[in-house]
């Protein structure tokens, strides 16, 4: 069974004990790649960080709720569902959009990094809009691999048999977000773990999902943190920051890894993208 595991942190940048957490796990885990939120408090400082990481891919994180403009630091509306039917209906909001999204490349390409991957803050570039002009945009910037925020429903009920779990109902935007990629040439992992346990990757779970990790690349994304100030703890209630970071650090989980044969990997060693052959 070919099994390759692709290990993330998001919200790199959000804050400087999310910095802390990454570059411990980089050094001392299985850290293998971290999304940056360009317009982040602690952006800087985790640009200088990744600099001193040579093993860390690092990607950008969009953020298009939950968050402040690149463009003019107003702040985003909360609401997933009201934002995305701004950028679907209004002209307006979507000639923003495209602009807010150019920013933020444009913000990446001026760290001076390269461009591991591309994902969305709350998986938003799922959403028809985004997705086309990211995609459009991403190409002027030498994006090539994407998130597929794709959970197989039936591998969390194997490893987690007690708990319930049932298929999404945004399946149909996630295939459609399949074949866009696809068309593009785009490069993106098979599955995805961290959507239904976000912000609670912690060890235990973690160990199970291994055990049930489907063939093809899996990306397990965590939300990892040294320790949970005011600020980060407001803005992410609940979330299990400092344990999620325990798991990056697991002896077991890495020793787990090597037992099972599943080889730790990078989107960068993702097969390159053919050309595109369809719309996109």
């Amino acid at each position: 069974m070919n099994r390759k595991l692709i290990v993330t942190a998001d919200d790199f940048g959000r804050d400087i004990a999310i910095n802390e957490a990454v570059e411990a796990a980089s050094r001392d885990g299985i850290l293998s790649c971290a999304s940056l939120m360009v317009g982040a408090p602690a952006a800087t400082d985790a640009v200088a960080r990744s600099r001193r990481l040579p093993g860390l891919r690092v990607g950008l994180h969009l953020v298009l709720v939950d968050g402040s403009s690149m463009l003019d630091g107003t702040r985003f509306d909360d609401n997933k569902i009201r934002a995305g039917l701004r950028f679907f209906f209004s002209p307006r909001a979507r000639f923003r959009l495209a602009a807010e999204i150019r920013a933020q490349f444009e913000a990446f390409r001026a760290t001076g990094l390269a461009l591991d991957h591309v994902n969305a803050h709350q998986h938003m570039h799922v959403h028809p809009t985004v997705a086309r002009l990211l995609v459009e945009i991403g190409r002027d910037f030498g994006m090539r691999a994407v998130r597929l925020p794709n959970e197989p429903v039936e591998v969390l009920r194997a490893a987690a048999s007690g708990e319930s779990h049932r298929s999404p109902l945004w399946w149909p935007v996630i295939a459609a977000l399949r074949r866009r990629l696809r068309n593009a040439g785009l490069a993106m992992n098979d599955h995805v773990f961290g959507i239904a346990w976000s912000g609670a990757m912690v060890e235990e779970r973690v160990l199970r999902l291994l055990l049930h990790l489907p063939p093809g690349v899996s990306e397990l994304y965590f939300h990892p943190a040294t320790r949970q100030p005011p600020a980060l703890a407001a803005a992410m209630p609940g979330y299990r920051q400092t344990e999620e970071l325990g798991a990056l650090l697991s002896r077991e989980i890495r020793q787990c890894i090597a037992e099972l044969g599943i080889s730790l990997i990078g989107f960068g060693d993702l097969p390159a993208p053919v050309a595109a052959i369809g719309p996109v």
